[in-house]
């Protein structure tokens, strides 16, 4: 059985509903929506599950009366199900102004579904929950960056090499998967998982009819994650015009399968590319889906570069959804020159970050960050850089140029 870890997100959303009256809760099937409602709510609040049949039939056949809350919080779980209700909400909290009146949950964004035509604006405060990061799982707290934009690291961070880290990665991020020890239960709950999603919950969000056409670019898509995807590729691959390859990544974005990081775009350099990267939101599901051995990838170069900056990404994440003081964003120019990750600070100081998946580190891997902090920041704000990497020593590179441990991001 799972095990209910503490989520970061608990205290946040316990704050937020003293603040605001509707707060929406997003994220994918099984990431532990429903655990976090029970550690967020106290014994004079309701829950309703819309996975419940008598509870989905109540609400389709009165929305008016379903939503009456004689609670002091209603929580409504897969609000996804039954989007009348969303009206009926937005009636009741524009006469009573109190917060903390409604907290819905969704395993699919619904600020993108084009069944909720009213998206409660200001009204509501959308959150995201994403599967479990590590930090979850051994109950540290989320301080990486602020560690990093101090320099706050130990000299060395044992007990994750190449190997850990890659193991980590296969197992993945959902509570349920990681209960188990065997390698292939890891996988058949992963290829059970994707399955799942597609025949039951897709037709909450979409219309597709060619779920086998979907179950299939999931897969392709898989390979494309910590890449700029070239869609050209993938029409031709599949044999589908780009409307329709556009519609099913949407879709496949919406309920949270993989996700796009932006490019830093705040400069004037011409060169800038515009472009987002592809990332899987979970990497136990995306070497399940391609079919990946743990140590075939260990001495793969591209595959484990790829694993690696794809959990470094998902912890990243994790701790970027906590709140607004830090945005996550890539650079790429028209040359080549590549910085993994930009996290942007409320204050717009920068922390570059380039994942490794090997042990050693050398001065040329901070190359591209040099010439960025040299050639776009020019002193106009603080700029930290790092080289995340699979060894167990802090390393310094120069003046706020740094190589740390993977296991920095959770481990000081």
């Amino acid at each position: 059985m799972a095990k209910d870890f503490i989520r970061w997100q608990t205290e946040n959303l316990k704050q937020t509903l003293k603040m605001r009256r509707v707060v929406v809760v997003s994220g994918a099937r099984q990431a532990g929506k429903t655990t976090l409602l029970r550690q967020a709510l106290s014994k004079t609040d309701e829950y309703r599950s819309l996975d419940d049949t008598d509870m989905l039939n109540f609400a389709n056949s009165d929305p008016k009366g379903f939503v009456i809350n004689n609670s002091a919080t209603m929580a409504i779980d897969e609000i996804q199900k039954c989007p009348k209700l969303i009206p009926e909400i937005k009636q009741v909290v524009d006469v009573n102004k109190r917060a903390g009146q409604y907290l819905l949950t969704g395993s699919a964004n619904i600020l993108t579904l084009p069944t909720i035509s009213d998206s409660l604006a200001g009204r509501v405060k959308y959150m995201r929950l994403r599967p479990l990061a590590v930090g979850e799982i051994l109950g540290k707290k989320p301080d990486f960056f602020e560690r990093a934009f101090k320099e706050d690291f130990p000299s060395k961070i044992t007990g994750y090499n190449k190997a850990d880290i890659i193991d980590l990665a296969f197992r993945g991020s959902y509570p349920e998967a990681i209960a188990f020890d065997n390698p292939k239960q890891i996988r058949d709950w992963h290829i059970d998982y994707i399955k799942t999603l597609i025949e039951r919950d897709l037709k909450d969000i979409s219309n597709i009819r060619r779920l086998d056409a979907l179950q299939s670019l999931a897969q392709v898509l898989a390979s494309w994650s910590a890449k700029f995807m070239e869609t050209s590729q993938i029409m031709s691959a599949m044999a589908i015009n780009k409307i329709t390859l556009d519609s099913y990544i949407n879709t496949l974005i919406s309920m949270f399968v993989f996700e796009k990081v932006g490019p830093w775009l705040k400069t004037d350099y011409e060169r800038v590319g515009k472009r987002s990267k592809f990332y899987a939101t979970d990497t136990g599901l995306m070497t399940s889906m391609l079919g990946w051995k743990q140590k075939e990838v260990f001495s793969n170069v591209d595959r484990s570069g790829k694993l690696i900056e794809t959990f470094v990404f998902q912890e990243l994440a994790a701790q970027i959804d906590l709140g607004n003081d830090y945005k996550l964003f890539q650079y790429r120019d028209r040359t080549g020159r590549e910085i993994d990750f930009i996290v942007e600070r409320e204050d717009g100081a920068l922390l570059g970050i380039e994942v490794k998946a090997g042990h050693n580190v050398s001065s040329e891997d901070f190359s591209a960050q040099r010439w960025f902090e040299e050639n776009i920041v020019k002193n106009k704000k603080t700029y930290m850089g790092l080289v995340l990497y699979s060894g167990d020593k802090v390393i310094p590179f120069g003046k706020n140029m740094i190589a740390v441990p993977i296991a920095a991001l959770w481990e000081k």
